[in-house]
């Protein structure tokens, strides 16, 4: 099989995604990021998250679903934590500073304590896309595939939820996020922007932004449930997932 036909068949039919973005499959960027990633592999390189996984944000939330998108930028590059969804890491691995930051904007906007693990892939099916900009990394390399490609696919991702959706929430933190985001159509869709929950910049406005309870606020105008920011717990999530 060739490198780019394995690569698409990550992408899973019936989500929505695959009408919309199987032709970026047949163009030049494409072809040479799954050649590159190929090639990374057969050097012996580690990366995450596996590539059976690189998809894992727009498999586990369908186009038609999606009412809430968060825009991360760099998949995480320890051992065990990247699963393919941006601020999320698998329920046995602690949670990263910057989730650390945003439970506790949750605790402190909606009273809800803060889990128990840092696995976000509950709030995926509930409409939320953790979509990072960059889909993969080398282990102990942070943005090691950066400028590869993933970067032209995830501004595709961006255009396709802007033209198909109405009504969506974007939560864009950070400078990165802001510019990923920028072309929006902020008459059709609801941003919020705000800085990074990093804890070198969470103190200049993260911490007190209630973007969790204003995204909620307005999906309930657009006549859509709330978004349950409450995660279950490790031991329920991972009898939830325990066949996956």
């Amino acid at each position: 099989m060739h490198p780019v036909e394995a690569l698409a068949s990550h992408l899973k039919p019936g989500r929505g995604w695959k009408e919309h973005l199987e032709g970026e499959f047949r163009q030049p960027y494409m072809q040479a990021l799954a050649e590159f990633l190929a090639a990374e592999e057969n050097a012996g390189k580690v990366l995450f998250p596996a590539s059976t996984h690189c998809f894992n944000a727009l498999n586990s939330t369908p186009l038609d679903r999606v009412r809430v998108v968060i825009l991360g930028q760099d998949p995480y590059h320890g051992p065990g934590q990247a699963h393919g969804l941006c601020f999320s890491v698998r329920p046995h691995v602690p949670p990263p500073p910057s989730l650390v930051n945003m439970f506790k904007e949750i605790q402190s906007d909606l009273g809800i304590a803060p889990p128990d693990h840092g696995c976000l892939q509950p709030w995926a099916e509930q409409g939320i896309l953790l979509l990072n900009s960059v889909l993969t990394v080398v282990q102990g390399q942070a943005g090691a595939h950066q400028g590869k490609g993933w970067e032209t696919f995830t501004d595709r991702v961006i255009e396709t939820v802007n033209r198909e959706r109405e009504g969506v929430v974007f939560l864009l933190w950070g400078s990165y996020a802001k510019k990923k985001g920028r072309h929006i159509d902020r008459n059709r869709h609801f941003v919020l922007e705000g800085p990074h929950p990093s804890p070198l910049s969470a103190y200049r406005g993260f911490f007190g932004c209630r973007h969790f309870s204003r995204a909620n606020e307005w999906l309930r105008e657009q006549g859509q449930g709330p978004v349950n920011w409450e995660l279950p717990s490790k031991a329920e999530l991972i009898a939830r997932y325990k066949n996956n």
